[in-house]
């Protein structure tokens, strides 16, 4: 059960066009999150800019802040946030066997010992509580600047507050991310549940 029901594109307070713009720009199109969010178009207009920074000018690649949030959604338990950052990844072009590998990134040959460090402070981080280590941010800090580290951070929190408002209000997954994840996933690595109309 949806418990905030998204807006429709009727309904859409003027002031919310940018952000969909955005949206549309960033992901091909407007996720339900997004149109949730529309109910308070200040918090839209502040997270738009949240994500533009963090997906913008940076030093970590954008496919790889996708699968660190995919790892961090993961850790959370959140279905919805894994099929859109599964999807994301492939969209900007990060090989199909990489992302089906994600949830093995540990032996998986197709990552290297810099990823394996930064996907094990998001999984680790994406847990409730928190169960990152000093030995974590030891490992990172040998293949990552604190720039890196801190936009490696900002991605794994970002998710934080994405996994929580999409699990907590059962928001209903687009078919786009659905077909993309419901074909690269078996069901022991990835499905719906609640996020499904």
């Amino acid at each position: 059960m949806i418990r905030i029901k998204p807006l429709t594109t009727e309904e859409l307070p003027a002031e919310t066009q940018t952000a969909l713009e955005f949206s549309k720009q960033l992901m091909g199109y407007v996720p339900n999150s997004v149109m949730t969010m529309a109910h308070w178009p200040e918090l839209l207009g502040a997270f738009r800019g949240l994500v533009s920074v963090i997906y913008g000018e940076s030093a970590i690649d954008d496919g790889t802040k996708r699968l660190i949030g995919a790892v961090t959604s993961a850790a959370a338990g959140c279905q919805y946030c894994k099929a859109h950052t599964t999807l994301g990844a492939i969209d900007l072009g990060v090989d199909e066997e990489k992302v089906k590998a994600v949830w093995s990134y540990q032996t998986s040959d197709l990552f290297s010992d810099a990823e394996r460090a930064a996907l094990d402070v998001a999984f680790a981080a994406g847990q409730t509580p928190s169960a990152v280590t000093d030995a974590h941010f030891e490992r990172l800090s040998n293949y990552y600047t604190a720039r890196e580290m801190t936009e490696i951070m900002a991605v794994i929190s970002m998710f934080g507050f994405l996994n929580r408002w999409n699990d907590s209000l059962a928001t209903a997954l687009e078919d786009k991310p659905f077909n993309s994840a419901s074909s690269l996933f078996d069901e022991s690595q990835w499905q719906a549940g609640q996020h499904r109309k």
